[in-house]
């Protein structure tokens, strides 16, 4: 089988869901070629960020020769512009998988706008759900796109997958009655990284932490309520924000006139360590339509680094009945933090059964077998 697989975020040292999913299935099948396809440049929004213009480039399979290829098609100008700029996006990834030599490859789509690739070429397309995104905040004209690009997908894709019961429940009643069901495959833990400890890393702040793994989004990271744990926890611990920061510059020096640290993103591998060597995990996610349709990596990360941790009442952890998580309402936040760094508990990693990727990857590998076959 030859994949082409348009994913919502770069294959970097910061591994999702995509990246765990893809590697396993390349690992289990020799003759499986993957063109994977990052979000797009986007030079001008760049400019406008006051961010160095990155450019596109061309299909690179230095990470895996022969098997696994990366590209960046080039965006130059906005949609409001370029009225066809996904026509223009669509065409560079058809002719990218072409020139490698992919003339009937399945298609996986994790950020909607593969839906114009999907019409386009009329590859077979697995529709992969990760996030209900027109549940989230944006723009009138952007989620009118997105809500246009899903319709089609949930209609014509050949099979969907959602990563969560809750997305499967808001998504199945509008798939087409002519196709599969919605099927479910959730997220999971590489569980063999977390099996040793690791030593603790030399960037994070000497005593107590309150530690936090993910990326910093105003979708998910309730930037008011970690600015108010800051505060209240000095003297005792220090706050410590790790990954991919996509906030405003504005919440940035908010977080860090508070005494929050942050560290920026860290290679998968490295994260266990950070993990591991927290007094508490938090997870100060604000409570919407759109964290509620998530099931958060973090809470499979979370469980396996056996450390204390406290939520707000978001999808995953407040279904969870593992005791060592603490759920509370933002008031009440600071004070279930203080508690769990009085309580400190020994590291002792993978206790119980955790779901693993390699699990998720065989469903993941039925439910493409069965688009290959159709």
């Amino acid at each position: 089988m030859d994949l082409v697989v348009i994913s919502l975020e770069q294959w970097d040292a910061v591994w999702r869901r995509n990246q765990h999913l893809v590697w396993r299935l390349l690992e289990r099948d020799a003759e499986l070629r993957v063109l994977f396809v990052e979000p797009p440049a986007d030079p001008t929004h760049d400019l406008r960020s006051r961010r160095r213009p990155q450019l596109g480039h061309r299909p690179d399979d230095t990470i895996l020769p022969g098997r696994l290829w990366r590209m960046r098609p080039l965006k130059p100008l906005p949609r409001r512009i370029d009225l066809r700029a996904d026509e223009r996006l669509a065409s560079q990834i058809e002719r990218a998988a072409r020139d490698i030599g992919m003339t009937a490859p399945v298609l996986w789509v994790n950020d909607p706008g593969g839906a114009v690739v999907a019409r386009r070429t009329g590859w077979p397309t697995l529709y992969d759900m990760t996030d209900d995104w027109l549940a989230a905040d944006r723009a009138p004209g952007e989620l009118a796109r997105v809500a246009e690009q899903e319709r089609w997908l949930l209609a014509r894709a050949a099979q969907v997958v959602a990563c969560s019961p809750e997305l499967l429940r808001r998504k199945q009643p509008r798939r087409g009655p002519e196709h599969d069901p919605v099927a479910l495959v959730r997220n999971a833990v590489d569980t063999a990284a977390y099996r040793e400890p690791h030593e603790r890393p030399a960037d994070l702040p000497p005593g107590a932490v309150a530690l936090y793994v993910g990326t910093l989004h105003a979708d998910r990271l309730d930037v008011g309520l970690t600015v108010r744990l800051a505060g209240a926890l000095t003297g005792r611990a220090t706050v410590v924000l790790v990954g991919p920061d996509v906030l405003s510059s504005s919440a940035r020096e908010r977080l860090r006139g508070a005494g929050v640290v942050l560290l920026g993103p860290k290679p998968s591998a490295a994260v266990v360590g950070y993990l591991q060597h927290a007094d508490v995990l938090i997870v100060p996610h604000v409570v919407t339509a759109f964290t509620d349709s998530l099931d958060p990596i973090k809470l499979y990360e979370y469980q396996a680094a056996d450390r204390p941790v406290v939520s707000t009442p978001v999808a995953g952890f407040k279904d969870s009945d593992d005791s060592r998580i603490r759920v509370a309402e933002p008031d009440e936040f600071t004070k279930a933090v203080h508690l769990s760094l009085a309580a400190p508990v020994a590291l002792n990693p993978i206790r119980g059964s955790l779901a693993d990727w390699d699990d998720r990857a065989t469903q993941m590998a039925a439910v493409l077998n069965a688009l290959g076959n159709g």
